[in-house]
């Protein structure tokens, strides 16, 4: 959602920018060009009034400094003329000593400058006809102080846009905040979803989101009545097969094969191969629909009914404890976690001398469950093995050799790590880690 956000700032950024350059500039240009024009009918008229300043005297044409402005008689005033006649070329007395170039044409030019000041001169041509003499009159205005204010006021422009521009992104982040945030919940009740922590999503949404919602919702609905009625088939097929199989493994083991041991022995071989692969395929088939929304397994409700029933299956002489935090949590549906733990815990049992530990615990990465025993343990060497299904090194304790490899599976359907390691208690410690949903 946050790269939402950014992207969408970015972008208005970029906008208001490329926009507020393009009209400031568009807007001085304009400007300018409006106050030019209006500068240009100034000097036209100044230019019209020389002209008429321009009388007959005794030895021709000769100016009427009566009727002029006194700011040509100023030197440098900013106010300065050239008149261009047939006998000759006449200057204000505010150039001095400097002289201004005549206008290529006529109309408005802007490009000159004058005088060490470097005054920037707006300058205007007319050409006129009098006294039977064609006369061109240059006026010029000092522009210096009019570029100067246009500076000025793109400095001033700049700061209040950039004021502006600040004043619009923290209004437009609000505003994509507050529009976002039924979105920022949606995420959230995704997230929760994927940690087993709620089942539905919200119905209390935007129009906007309403049918996006409304799928969501119905897709978890009939996700999670296909699951179950796939558990459910899988649970029969399996109560189905058991029985067979038990026949089948009873006549394997009468009398009637008696006179046959070598087709009574393989005959078993076979039965008990089938019976393993029968419950390791239907035990992956199950962990497969692990999605079930809303699963999550409660610590504090679900353990003590397991190691309590534990305890009378194997003894009250067996101390069964545990270490983990009060409240925990785990995202994983609740009937494969005890089978999980069961089968740890009971193999642990099958082991130990006095005490069994077990162990919860939440890291950066996920989860870290442990079960401790105080028995034999296993050799290093031989770790490896005891996790394949079926294989066990001590055929006098009661079993298939099953419990582990179930496990195994289970921790390889959750994309976990399973390790043996020496136990603090003197056994074997199971070790298995197990990331986060959703990661």
């Amino acid at each position: 959602m946050k790269s939402i956000q950014t992207r969408l700032s970015l972008g208005l950024v970029a906008v208001l920018v490329v926009v507020g350059v393009a009209v400031a500039q568009v807007t001085l240009w304009l400007f300018e060009a409006g106050l030019q024009r209006y500068l240009e009918a100034g000097l036209r008229k100044e230019s019209e009034n020389l002209l008429v300043a321009l009388v007959r005297g005794p030895s021709g044409l000769q100016l009427d400094e009566r009727r002029i402005s006194a700011a040509y008689q100023r030197p440098f005033s900013g106010y300065y003329f050239r008149i261009d006649f047939d006998q000759g070329t006449w200057r204000s007395r505010s150039l001095w000593d400097l002289d201004m170039p005549k206008l290529a044409r006529p109309g408005l030019e802007d490009g000159h400058e004058l005088g060490p000041e470097g005054q920037q001169l707006l300058a205007y041509r007319g050409d006129y006809r009098r006294l039977g003499q064609d006369i061109s009159i240059s006026v010029a205005q000092d522009y210096s102080p009019v570029r100067e204010g246009f500076r000025r006021l793109q400095q001033i422009g700049l700061g209040m846009g950039v004021l502006a521009l600040l004043l619009i992104l923290i209004l437009q982040r609000i505003t994509v905040t507050r529009s976002l945030r039924p979105l920022e919940r949606a995420r959230q009740q995704i997230a929760q979803l994927q940690q087993g922590q709620r089942s539905q999503l919200d119905a209390q949404v935007p129009s906007e989101l309403q049918p996006l919602v409304d799928q969501v919702n119905h897709l978890l609905v009939h996700t999670e009545d296909s699951l179950r009625r796939s558990r459910n088939a899988l649970g029969n097929l399996g109560h189905a097969l058991k029985t067979p199989l038990a026949v089948l493994l009873s006549l394997a083991s009468s009398e009637r094969l008696r006179d046959l041991p070598e087709v009574q022995a393989q005959l078993r071989e076979q039965l008990e191969q089938i019976q393993q692969r029968l419950a390791r395929e239907l035990n992956r088939a199950r962990l497969a629909g692990d999605a079930l929304p809303g699963a999550q397994f409660d610590c504090d409700a679900e353990l003590p009914g397991l190691l309590c029933t534990l305890g009378m299956i194997h003894g009250e002489g067996l101390l069964l404890a545990r270490d983990v935090p009060p409240g925990l949590l785990l995202p994983w549906d609740r009937e494969d976690l005890l089978e999980l733990l069961g089968n740890l815990l009971d193999n642990a049992c099958k082991w130990a001398d006095s005490e069994v530990r077990l162990g919860i615990e939440a890291t950066a990465e996920g989860y870290r469950l442990w079960v401790d025993d105080d028995g034999p343990g296993i050799p290093g060497e031989a770790r490896e093995q005891v996790l394949e299904r079926g294989l066990r090194l001590d055929e006098q304790v009661d079993g298939h050799g099953l419990g582990l490899g179930i496990v195994r599976d289970i921790v390889e359907a959750w994309e976990g790590r399973i390790t043996l390691l020496e136990s603090p208690l003197g056994g074997l410690r199971v070790s298995i880690e197990l990331p986060r949903k959703g990661r």
